[in-house]
């Protein structure tokens, strides 16, 4: 069997997939997007992800923003594992029952200004979960949130919009306030 599969790999060569081809007007609209964060931050923001219940789909998007052609940390946005080291939470899917307290010990966690962001549908409205007896729904039921990212699951480069929003926001909070 291990001969089989041998010969296969050195007859043929080992396949990948080719990267995906999302145009050029979306690889412009992920430069200017990863220019104006590292514009507005000048300094790291560390992210805390919280699947409250998802079927991670979002996860897999998320994920994809840490590879070359995101290159998030590139940025200076990284994720941590602690959130009283963050200043973002991103959120994924609908808050399950057993979710709904981790969720808001998390949020109160974070140390202020904090920003949540909430991606995906069901994030979003609860998806085509909604409110049931086993899940709360949508994020802002439980925690309050600042930026929605819709999709099911949304693109990597609509997540980075959802985060420079978001890092916007605080910009424009830092500067209303005296």
């Amino acid at each position: 069997m291990i001969w089989k599969t041998i010969w296969l790999i050195g007859s043929g060569g080992i396949r990948t997939e080719d990267p995906p081809d999302i145009g050029a007007q979306a690889e412009a609209e992920v430069f200017r997007i990863q220019k104006e964060l590292l514009d507005i931050l000048g300094q790291a923001l560390t992210i805390r992800e919280v699947d409250a219940g998802s079927c991670n789909g979002c996860e897999l998007e998320i994920n994809a923003l840490g590879n070359p052609y995101y290159n998030l940390e590139g940025l200076g946005i990284r994720f941590v594992a602690s959130p009283r080291h963050a200043d973002l939470l991103l959120v994924t899917g609908p808050v399950s029952r057993n979710m709904e307290t981790a969720l808001k010990r998390t949020f109160e966690a974070t140390p202020e200004p904090k920003l949540v962001v909430a991606v995906g549908d069901c994030a979003c409205d609860g998806g085509m979960f909604g409110e049931s007896y086993a899940t709360r729904g949508r994020v802002a039921n439980v925690i309050p949130v600042d930026v929605v990212v819709n999709g099911c699951p949304p693109e990597p480069v609509d997540i980075l919009r959802g985060i420079l929003t978001a890092v916007r926001r605080r910009i424009q909070i830092g500067k209303a306030v005296p």
